[in-house]
């Protein structure tokens, strides 16, 4: 099979207060990195804003806005002025009282592709989602855009293989994760540590499950008790890693990636033939305490 390339911009910023203020930065570190090359770009989780979840305030519902809608149509224009696919990450405001996590894609010529929304949604300590946002009920999805057949998801679906492997097995040629997350300010370096190796290694497995790349793009910064720790890495079809980004740094990167490898490492490593697909319905089950 023939090279497949395709260059995927990441982008890892820091944000303030100002939603306006953090969509204009995000265009401008989409043209940086389509000027580098890039063919498309992945924003972060909820680049617009900081990130609200780590309290329970009524008053961040004012953030939400419809998709498609404002955002989508400005960074639909940047998309097509560029050529370049755009994969943005907002909060949406589906109806009174119903709001989602959920990240729009943009294609080269400006067109929006469709949505997905959140599905796994988090409540811990620092991230409380759930007083924000309904569970996704669009299923996993796949998009296909000029340059390839992505799988978006985001965040705390990273930590579920069931997500990851739905999406490649609908089509998706590389899987993008949108995130927030980060160190608590007090925390330890070890525990610090632990916890971003934990992050990486699960996507990384992702990766090597199902034999495509996996990207995943992560903010910067400080914000109240929280230290997001950036981190936002690319892997190829096997789970090598090849970009990992700083902790502490804004960063762009532009990474060319072989789609026709998927193909290779999926023939030499046959996870995809040889799955049990029989034996697979107790995954349904909450937990299997029955016989």
């Amino acid at each position: 099979m023939s090279d497949r390339k395709v260059k995927i911009g990441t982008v890892q910023m820091t944000c303030s207060s100002n939603p306006e203020e953090n969509l204009s930065k995000a265009t401008e570190k989409i043209k940086e990195a389509a000027a580098q090359g890039a063919q498309i770009v992945c924003l972060q989780e909820l680049f617009k804003s900081l990130y609200f979840c780590d309290v329970e305030d009524y008053d961040n519902f004012n953030l939400a806005e419809s998709i498609p809608g404002p955002s989508t149509e400005a960074i639909s224009a940047v998309a097509k002025e560029l050529g370049v696919v755009v994969i943005a990450s907002l909060f949406e405001k589906r109806a009174q009282g119903i709001y989602h996590n959920t990240t729009a894609v943009l294609d080269a010529d400006g067109t929006y592709l469709g949505k997905y929304r959140k599905m796994h949604i988090p409540d811990d300590p620092g991230y409380y989602e759930k007083f924000y946002f309904t569970p996704g009920d669009l299923g996993y999805k796949v998009f296909k855009t000029k340059f390839a057949t992505i799988g978006v998801l985001i965040c705390w679906d990273q930590w579920y293989p069931e997500g990851a492997r739905i999406t490649a097995l609908k089509g998706a040629e590389v899987l993008f994760y949108p995130t927030a997350i980060g160190w608590h300010k007090d925390q330890d370096i070890d525990t610090n540590d632990e916890q971003y190796q934990a992050w990486q290694t699960i996507q990384r497995s992702h990766s090597v499950a199902n034999g495509v790349p996996v990207v995943s793009v992560n903010r910067v910064g400080n914000e109240g008790e929280m230290k997001f720790w950036g981190g936002s890495f690319v892997t190829n079809a096997f789970g090598k890693l090849l970009y990992k980004a700083s902790h502490d740094q804004e960063e762009i990167h532009v990474q060319e990636l072989d789609l026709s490898k998927s193909d290779q490492y999926r023939t030499h490593w046959p996870f995809m033939r040889d799955r049990r697909i029989d034996s697979y319905q107790p995954i349904t089950k909450r937990f299997i305490d029955e016989e």
